[in-house]
């Protein structure tokens, strides 16, 4: 920890904090989407600053699929969630550096990472529960209880509520939105049961919201801080367009609210020495992008044509994604402009359905990867000229920042971290790294794509460009910076 940052804590601390990362799904372990990104990159950048970040995470069919043979068993007790007595067994990994608790459960974990529902309501209801009880047997004794997404919102209220003066009581809460339109919420006899909470707090003042108990509305609540993925998201969640009937607790605690811009990790992603590319390539020397985005045209089905924009997604196919506009322009845009579309994704099954008959309509233009493999979205990214967001919002985004770094020109709708990461391009000036445009409307998008078809015709406005993007440094370091930074204002 440098002097700076003693300073920011006004004392010359002997340590930096001691960090517990509690969340649903944590990569290279187990992952379904960011969260699970940014889980696995935070800890490591902040171990290169000297912080002992550690995580805990349920011990899912995947990661014991894979890892179970790597594991110490350190011990295992009983928890009660209502009716039910269950097993936790807390298993310790080692994996490069980084230090893992893992959860475990048959019942809870043996099979899917969300079971949607009732059931995943209570699977997390038992992880919260879990964490909490095994804190006093673990050989590490957190200063900061880091909790991330609904899953583990629960757990500062818990903290409060029921072990205030405990071991569980001690250690400060941070509650970090990857996305607040996921709130956990459930029938509230349900949560009475299972949390054993009294009736005093199923309240519209406390954990009650739109008819149900809302597990992120606690956490809102209860948690030290609160923290989103981007500075523009943690604005717009304070206002009704944005902030799914949360906006005005997060008004109310408004001075706890902060917002750190999530980053990439540049050992998994760097063109320059990527094992799923047919040639590597860097900012200075590109000419492994042209090699790629051949390579790309040839494994997807596309005509091999160097002369043609790509433009790209690696996305979950969704409303938030904005599909809908997808669904409104996209046959416009292949019949009247002389493109290629590589989609990497899947998703809401009409949206499926709408991709898989435009590949049969533009056989040779169009390709839609239905499904999610690394192979695939990382010749995506290198192989693509321009990388399509249309989000209806975004609270940080990191395609946008991947796809930069590969020098795929983002075009994006300016919401959330995208307008935090992405700036418009200046012919004037030379700056900018994409093309944005502001309202969720298909013939803005449209607009901004136009835009970049002519960026594409001119050779060294789009070489410079891609220089722009691939020179931006979306580094997880200056993330971990922050989160120490905030870290230390907690304590």
């Amino acid at each position: 920890m440098n002097d700076e940052m003693r300073q920011e804590r006004g004392e010359d601390r002997a340590r930096p904090p001691r960090v517990l990362l509690a969340a649903a799904e944590c990569a290279p372990l187990s992952k379904t989407g960011g969260l699970a990104d940014v889980i696995g990159a935070l800890p490591k950048s902040l171990k290169r600053l000297g912080v002992d970040c550690r995580v805990i995470t349920p011990f899912h069919h995947v990661v014991k699929q894979a890892y179970a043979s790597r594991t110490e068993h350190l011990f295992q007790f009983y928890v009660d969630l209502g009716w039910r007595h269950e097993y936790v067994g807390i298993e310790k990994l080692e994996l490069d550096g980084i230090v893992y608790y893992l959860v475990d459960n048959e019942r809870y974990y043996g099979h899917r990472i969300y079971s949607g529902g009732e059931e995943e309501g209570e699977q997390y209801a038992f992880f919260s529960r879990a964490v909490l009880e095994c804190l006093p047997g673990l050989d590490f004794c957190p200063d900061i209880l880091h909790c991330n997404d609904w899953h583990t919102a629960m757990i500062p209220m818990l903290m409060k509520v029921q072990y205030a003066g405990e071991v569980q009581g001690k250690p400060k809460s941070l509650l970090s939105i990857h996305n607040i339109l996921f709130q956990g919420k459930q029938h509230p006899a349900f949560v009475k049961d299972v949390f054993g909470l009294d009736d005093e707090w199923f309240t519209d003042e406390w954990l009650m919201q739109d008819g149900c108990a809302d597990y992120l509305k606690a956490g809102c609540l209860f948690a030290d801080r609160i923290n989103t993925v981007s500075p523009g998201y943690a604005a717009e969640i304070r206002t009704p367009e944005y902030g799914e009937g949360l906006d005005d607790i997060l008004n109310a605690r408004a001075d706890v609210l902060s917002g750190i811009l999530n980053g990439i990790d540049h050992e998994v992603f760097n063109p320059a020495d990527d094992a799923f590319l047919p040639v590597c390539y860097d900012s200075l020397h590109r000419e492994g992008k042209t090699a790629c985005k051949e390579a790309l045209q040839q494994r997807m089905g596309l005509e091999v044509r160097p002369d043609v924009p790509i433009f790209a997604m690696v996305t979950r196919m969704t409303e938030q994604k904005g599909f809908e506009l997808i669904q409104c322009m996209l046959d416009d845009f292949m019949l009247s402009e002389d493109v290629q579309f590589m989609l990497v994704g899947s998703g809401d099954e009409r949206f499926e359905n709408f991709m898989r008959a435009a590949e049969g309509r533009y056989r040779g233009r169009l390709c839609a990867y239905l499904g999610y493999n690394e192979e695939a979205a990382h010749l995506t990214y290198a192989g693509s000229d321009f990388f399509l967001m249309p989000s209806r919002f975004e609270p940080c985004g990191l395609g946008q920042m991947i796809a930069m770094r590969y020098g795929s020109i983002p075009v994006v709708r300016a919401t959330g971290g995208l307008k935090d990461t992405v700036k418009a391009y200046d012919p004037f000036t030379g700056t900018g790294n994409g093309f944005l445009f502001e309202d969720f409307d298909a013939w803005q998008m449209r607009d901004a794509i136009r835009q970049a078809i002519s960026a594409y015709r001119n050779r060294a406005l789009m070489a410079r460009l891609i220089g722009n993007a691939m020179r931006e440094d979306f580094g997880f370091e200056h993330t971990a910076k922050a989160y120490l930074r905030l870290y230390l204002r907690m304590l």
